[in-house]
This record gives C-alpha cells, structure tokens and sequence, in this order.
C-alpha cells in the first residue's frame, strides 16, 4: 500500500511540474526578445574584443560616435557642438584625415592631417623579418611608428566655459608643403592657431620639429605652466628573434636629464621611471633603431616614461611617453625640437655630441667601456678592408687570442707545472691512503715546496672574464652584423639555422643552430684534452661535470646571436691549437721539472694564507681525533 501511495505521490508531482513548464512558457515574442539580448550581449563582447586589439578604449568609441553624430547636425547646431568641445579650436574640430608625405634619400615620412602626426616612417635600404604562415622567413620593406595604435599628442589647457582640455589628436590640421617643409596648422580663429611645422634634409635622419603658438596666449589657461605630450610607442617586431635573448630584451626607453648620464627603464619588465628635472631628450629604442625626441634650444621640463612587454604576434612592447613642455604665454610662443628616426649606427649617433650613442645595449660598467672603446673601433676597422663579416669575426677572434696569450701562456704553464707533481701526489695518496686531511696537507706541503699554485691556472682564465661578457653584448648590439650572412648563417646578428622543427621545445626553441653545437662540440675536445693533464682525485665528481657545461650551452645558446656562436666556435678552435702546440712544443717539461727541484731546496717562508690555512687543518684534524677517541670509549661503555 505505501509502495501504491508513493508511485502516486511521484506521477501527481510529475504531472504538476509538466503542467506548470507548459502554462509558464515564454510567448515566441519573449523567446525572440531574450534571444535578442543574448545576441547583443555577444556582440557587443566581440566589439569591445576588436576594440581592445586595436588598442581603443570605450571613451575613445564613445567620443568618435559623438563626433559622427555631430556631422549629422545642422551647421548651426554642429557650430555650438564643436565650440562646446573645443573652444576657440572648433573650426579644426570637423575634417578629413589625410596623408601628407616628405621624403629624402634616407627615408620617406608619412603623416597624417588629423593629429599632424607621424604614421609611418619607411627607412630606405633597411628591411625586416617577416615569418609568413609556413615558418618560413623573409624580408620586406622597415618601417617604424607604423602601428594604428600609436598616439602623439599634446593636452591644451584652454579657456573655455564647456571644456577645460582640447587634444591635438581630435583636431584636423590643414597642411602647406614647401620643398622639404610640411607645415600643419589648427585654426583658432581670428588669425589664432597651432602650428607643428616639420623639415627634413637630404643625408640625414634627424627631422627638424617645430610647435608653434601663434596668438594663443589668451587661449591658454592662464595657470598652465606646461604643455603636456603624451606619445605612446607600440613597437612591432623587426627581426627573426623577438625573444627574451634579443630584440625584446634590447628595447625599452631612454631619457637624458641636463648634465647628467641617459637613464632608461628595465628591459626584461614592465618598468617606469619619472623625472622632474629638465630633460634633454627621450628616445624609444628597439634592438637596432629608434625613434627620438630631442629639446634644442630649451629643454623639456619633466618626464614620465614607461614600458609594457606584450606578447601579441607582431608587437613586443608598448613604450609610454608623459612630456612636459614649458610654456611662458607669450604672443607668439615656439618650442623647437628634433626628430631623429632611423638606425642605431655607433658612430653617427656619437656624432649629434649628446650621449645619444649610449642607448646602444652594448653592457653596464666595464662590459660597456670594452664594447665602445675596445671592439668596436677594432671591428670597424677590420671591416674597412675584409668584406665578409664572418671572416672580420674570424680575424677579430685570431686578434683577441694574441692580445690574451700572455695570459693563456700562464695557464697552461701552471697546468705543465701541476702534471709534473702528479707522480709526488700519486705517492703522496699511497702513503696517506684514506685520510683526506692529512692527504691535503701533504699536498699543500708539496705545492709550498715545489712554488707551485694550484690555482695558477685559474687567475688568468678569470681576467678574460670581462671579455667574454662584452662579446656576449657586443654581437646582439652592433647593427653591423644584421642581417649579414655567413656560410649557412643569413643573419649574424640572430640565431642561424640548419633545421626548422615542427614543434617547439622548452628552452631550446624551434630551430637547430649548427654554429651552437659547433661550439659545444669543440668545447668537449677541449676539456677532454685539459683534463688528461688535471689531477681530480679530491673532487672526482668535477670529472665528469666539467662535460655537463658544454650540454647546457647546446640549449642555453640556441637562440643566441649566430656572430657570436662563430665567434666562440672559431675561438675553441684557436684555444686547442694553442693548447697543444704550447704544450707539446713551446714548454720545455724538462725544464719545469728542474724548477721544482730547485724549488725545494731553497727556503721557503709561509705566508699568512698559508699558515691560516695549515692552522684550520690542524684544528680539523684535532677535532676529528676527538670525536673518533669519543666513539671509542662509547664502544668500550657499551661491552662493559
């Protein structure tokens, strides 16, 4: 019965909630209203999508529809929307946007009439790398300050009932062109306007820049003390490798205050820096160009930069520039500056006698001096008689090897030294057997007998120590290697490949760098050989992780510049040929054994190192004593 009670008891509820989804049911005009709103909801998610990834924020959208709106009005009404806007500024408020070009044999300059603003710039004779969908890499024309999302403009603060800010961005500048000068003027009215005048000479990639207010003095807020650029910098990505080891991490933006030393944010974060004394100029600089302001004659009164790393396809950062410009409310008031755009050429940016050079990543303190001072002035002039870039690389190497052989000669005359105990130390370790401390102090007795340094052969190799991290700067640096090939190598300045993989490892990358295990493999001869004539009894492991460096440089140096693989490559390759021949040929073994024993019979003199260090020993013997007697009478203890 409660079986029967219960079915029932289900079948009612049942029938009740069918009844109720039937009776409760939307009408086909509420089903196609909520269908409706999903609809919108979706859509407007994908515009504010779109609008994100052009860089656009919902109060820019909003401001361009309110401005398209404006132009449906009536000219009456539009006149008082305008001047509600922008003030005196509303005769440039309403335009068309269109390009006005100038152009000399370095470079061809695209601006656009809204803004006056640079939109593109085409550098003739450079081009970058472009990876289509294949993976494949080719070339086509540079360009810098080409991305959409770019902006430069300057905050007015004008005089006005309705609007307290106008931006040069929203006005529509009418443009005259005379020979190499553009002149782009915003009317005011009444004879009034703002003028970004632009001049550019054959031979050069500086650009003469001047903004100009004429008859604004009343127009200008009469507390404003500055006039404030904001320039935002999206740099797209130029060469074969916008990694972490490269292009990504050699950009980033440089700021020079009066008198002082250029300063930049951090290349390997999102980073910001702020000054608030006077600022001579400000660069934006990816790994081999950039696109500078520079103050002339006064200077820029703060500034505010920042960068932002991106992980788009074809962006890798996003450089934030807050200017301030000093403003003095005269009738006619000027502010003169310049523009340089173009490459990160040493030389021609040492010329303009402002540290301009230094925005160059060739290394911090020593590294940097060794790079400037040092290797570039010795490749620059290798180059001027040697066409080939790898053979200025080989020629480069053969150089530094002799400049450094006096320090090589030490090294391997320490190591000779040290094979010429090994048959003393072998004996040394069958009287000792397995007592370490009194094996080590033998041993050190031997090495203070004999004037032999166990660490000889170690000092010098840590005084090349500088030349080897200014290499590692140098190569990514020096805009000479870009894009010069050599052997299988299409770009010195970037990784060489002699296989593409059609996956991507962790930490080796995608390709397969010949010139990396080149080296690693040279380096694995060479450690080979040194390692015949090195004793590793105290420390046997050392045997076989010296092998283990040359396996991590296969996947560590991968996706480093091909210049500087070859360059390690060709000096592995000299390393053992010194190598052998100074130890084959030029030391006399002989001799050295002759040394020692002359060594041993004159009188020796411990030095403090020495006597601390026979004293620490001997403690450490005394305790070991100790603690084994301890254990001895705790032995006896326990049997009694």
């Amino acid at each position: 019965m409660d079986n029967r009670n219960t079915v029932i008891g289900f079948t009612l509820i049942f029938l009740l909630l069918i009844g109720m989804s039937y009776f409760n049911r939307p009408s086909e005009a509420e089903m196609k209203r909520q269908q409706f709103v999903r609809d919108s909801i979706r859509m407007e998610q994908l515009r504010a999508d779109s609008l994100k990834q052009l860089g656009i924020t919902p109060a820019e959208e909003a401001e361009k529809v309110k401005q398209e709106q404006i132009k449906q009005l009536p000219d009456s009404l539009r006149q008082v929307a305008m001047s509600g806007k922008y003030g005196v500024f509303a005769p440039a408020g309403t335009g068309k946007a269109e390009e006005v070009t100038l152009e000399n044999d370095k470079m061809k300059i695209t601006f656009s009439t809204k803004g006056a603003r640079i939109v593109n710039v085409d550098l003739k004779g450079y081009q970058k790398w472009v990876n289509d969908d294949l993976d494949n890499y080719h070339k086509e024309q540079l360009n810098l300050m080409a991305d959409p999302k770019n902006k430069f403009e300057y905050r007015l603060p004008v005089n006005s009932a309705e609007s307290r800010e106008v931006y040069t961005s929203d006005l529509f500048f009418t443009p005259t062109v005379s020979g190499n000068t553009v002149s782009f003027k915003a009317d005011a009215g009444n004879g009034r306007y703002l003028e970004q005048k632009f001049t550019v000479a054959d031979g050069s990639y500086m650009v003469d820049y001047d903004l100009n207010f004429v008859g604004l003095n009343d127009v200008i807020a009469r507390d404003a003390e500055t006039i404030e650029l904001k320039w935002i910098n999206y740099l797209n990505k130029l060469e074969k490798d916008a990694s972490a080891y490269s292009e990504k991490n050699l950009s980033t933006v440089y700021f020079r205050e009066v008198d002082e030393d250029p300063n930049y944010c951090s290349c390997a974060r999102d980073d910001e820096e702020e000054s608030e004394k006077n600022v001579h100029w400000v660069a934006n600089s990816q790994q081999f160009f950039n696109s500078t302001l520079i103050a002339k004659d006064s200077k820029f009164k703060s500034a505010a930069v920042s960068t932002e790393m991106l992980d788009a396809d074809n962006e890798i950062k996003k450089l934030t520039n807050n200017i301030a410009l000093p403003y003095n409310h005269a009738a006619n008031e000027s502010f003169a500056m310049q523009m340089y755009i173009g490459p990160n050429d040493y030389k021609l940016l040492k010329s303009y006698d402002i540290d301009f050079e230094q925005i160059i990543p060739f290394g911090w303190s020593i590294f940097g001096w060794i790079n400037r001072n040092l290797f570039r002035p010795l490749f620059s002039f290798l180059a001027g008689f040697i066409p080939n870039y790898g053979l200025v690389i080989l020629a480069l190497t053969l150089i530094v090897k002799v400049l450094l052989f006096p320090l090589t000669y030490r090294m391997l005359y320490s190591q000779a030294k040290m094979g010429a105990l090994k048959p003393q130390i072998a004996k040394l370790k069958e009287k000792h057997g397995d007592d370490a401390q009194k094996l080590q102090m033998a041993q050190m007795n031997l090495y203070r007998e004999t004037g032999v340094s166990p660490l000889g052969g170690c000092m010098p190799m840590l005084l090349q120590m500088p030349i080897w991290f200014a290499l590692y700067r140098f190569f990514p640096a020096s805009i000479e290697f870009r894009q010069k090939s050599f052997l299988w190598a299409d770009d010195l300045s970037s990784w060489d490949s002699i296989l593409n993989l059609p996956f991507d490892l962790p930490m080796y990358g995608a390709h397969i760098s010949l010139f990396t295990l080149l080296w690693a493999g040279t380096t694995l001869i060479y450690t080979y050989y040194n390692s015949k004539h090195m004793d590793f009894s105290a420390q046997p492991m050392m045997k076989y992780m010296q092998y283990a460096m040359p396996l991590f440089f296969i996947v560590f140096f991968n996706s480093f510049a091909a210049g500087l693989c070859c360059y390690l490559f060709f000096s592995n390759i000299i390393n053992i040929a010194q190598t052998i021949i100074t130890k084959e040929v030029v030391i006399d073994k002989k001799k050295i054994e002759a040394e020692i024993e002359q060594n041993k019979k004159k009188p020796k003199k411990k030095g403090s190192f020495q006597q601390s260090l026979e004293k620490a020993l001997k403690e450490q013997q005394a305790k070991t004593a100790k603690i084994e007697a301890d254990k001895k009478k705790k032995a006896k203890a326990k049997k009694k």
